[in-house]
């Protein structure tokens, strides 16, 4: 079979000046950029974006599909990145295993990821392999189940249950989102059980699930294809239309788009032991979703309260030595979102110290707002990582992410500017008032110490 393929034609440049729209340069006040795309949809529903710069001949396709471990049915869980899996097994006009060696053969990079909210597969390749990778993509959208088998289907569930054991149940403290996850959620919650699935799952998975799992959530219509790079505009939309558009049309499924934000009422504590060496802490709060008001301030209080320049990383690993290392973050997702505090301790400090040490942080933090150095600093990181995303050698890739995320969970994959203005809008007052909403009482406290491997031991403490 003949793979379309052509020959770039131009060398390598070593520098990507940053091909993106800036806007307010004429005006007072920090400088906007834009992602400039072209869009389309395609009489089947597939939504199409369109990044074209000529910097370097690299050309990143990323592709979304909306389904991830939340949309997943009770007793399938597991199914959305059992998929990611079986989507590189071959197709009708792809042979088994085929699907990477034809890209490295481009020269390209390709992969998968699998999270709660959705699915996505991308490859970045030399401009002149477009077509080879939109072929590739086109033929498992529309033509997968054609070569799927049971023996395709045992193989790759071993995988996963592997990936499962090697990263969850014998990796130092590899469990800890599980116990998070069922002291954060209550029953019957999307959010509630691990994007990896369970065992008995996995286990209990047949062809006629896959087909159905695969004739519900693989279609054009639930999905964003996303361009980026050194494309002509017109010759993209001709080979995507040459390639997705004889796909058939089907109904976009119900998809899980909003969730009350669970409320806890008090503290949650979850004590387990685990081969390790040192114990280590997490912190949990509830907090809002991705782009809801209170994310962005809560993203910048992770930078406050986080990073080697951040209060706790100075009280906790250099002033007081309790802490060997701590991280703070915002984990932005699309029903809600979690605010956290993860702490290894030092040998022969105990977790009650650590909590004692975090705690005395907020309280300072509860009695007055960040100053404005802090916040300065925590802008300043947020857009330089953001910025950076856009403008590194090769960096379609992120482009074209950044395009797909915009789309997904603003609705509009035109939101680069909103996105920044989130941040340079917070004040110290806000992100305190967002501190007070969020951070409260009501959260989950889970500490893993060294010992035989037990399962979790959960209380309720009042606040």
């Amino acid at each position: 079979m003949l793979l379309p393929v052509r020959a770039a034609g131009r060398p390598l440049t070593l520098l990507l000046p940053l091909c993106l729209v800036l806007t307010g340069a004429a005006s007072p006040g920090p400088t906007v950029p834009q992602l400039a795309f072209s869009r389309l949809q395609l009489a089947n529903g597939l939504e199409v974006l369109i990044h074209e710069d000529h910097s370097v001949p690299l050309v990143a396709v990323s592709i979304w599909y909306h389904v991830g471990s939340k949309d997943e049915e009770r007793g399938r869980t597991g199914f959305a990145h059992l998929f990611e899996h079986m989507m590189f097994q071959g197709s009708r006009h792809v042979g088994d295993d085929m699907h990477f060696k034809y890209v490295q053969q481009a020269g390209g990079t390709l992969n998968g990821t699998t999270n709660t909210d959705r699915t996505n597969y991308f490859a970045v390749v030399p401009a002149g392999a477009l077509e080879r990778v939109l072929f590739l993509e086109a033929d498992r959208m529309g033509f997968l189940l054609d070569a799927l088998t049971q023996e395709k289907l045992d193989n790759q569930r071993e995988v996963v249950r592997n990936e499962r054991r090697q990263n969850y149940e014998v990796a130092p403290y590899g469990l800890a989102p599980r116990y998070l996850a069922e002291a954060l959620y209550p029953e019957g919650h999307p959010y509630r059980h691990l994007t990896i699935g369970e065992h008995k799952d996995l286990e209990a998975a047949t062809l006629d699930d896959v087909r159905t799992f695969f004739n519900r959530y693989y279609t054009p219509s639930n999905a964003v294809l996303v361009i980026a790079g050194d494309v002509d505009p017109k010759e993209a939309r001709r080979l995507v239309d040459k390639w997705f558009g004889p796909l058939p049309r089907r109904e976009r499924p119900p998809l899980v788009r909003q969730w009350a934000m669970p409320v806890l009422t008090q503290e949650r504590r979850v004590e387990a032991t685990d081969r390790v060496s040192l114990p280590r802490l997490y912190v949990v709060w509830h907090s809002p979703a991705r782009f809801h008001p209170g994310d962005a301030e809560l993203d910048l209080l992770a930078r406050v309260l986080g990073g080697k320049e951040g209060r706790l990383y100075r009280r906790l690993v250099y002033q007081d030595r309790l802490a060997q290392e701590v991280e703070v973050f915002q984990q932005s997702q699309l029903l809600s979102s979690r605010f956290g505090i993860v702490a290894t301790a030092r040998e022969g400090k105990r977790p009650e110290e650590l909590l004692q040490a975090i705690d005395d942080e907020l309280h300072q933090l509860r009695r007055s707002p960040p100053s404005q150095q802090e916040m300065e600093r925590a802008r300043n990181q947020i857009e330089a990582a953001l910025l950076f995303d856009l403008d590194e050698l090769g960096g379609f890739r992120g482009r074209a992410e950044m395009l797909q995320q915009y789309f997904y969970y603003a609705g509009d994959p035109d939101y680069l500017a909103r996105d920044l203005e989130r941040y340079r809008r917070a004040t110290p007052q806000t992100v305190h008032q967002a501190l007070l909403t969020y951070l409260g009482p009501g959260r989950v406290v889970l500490t893993i110490s060294p010992g035989p491997a037990t399962g979790p031991r959960q209380e309720e403490r009042k606040g």
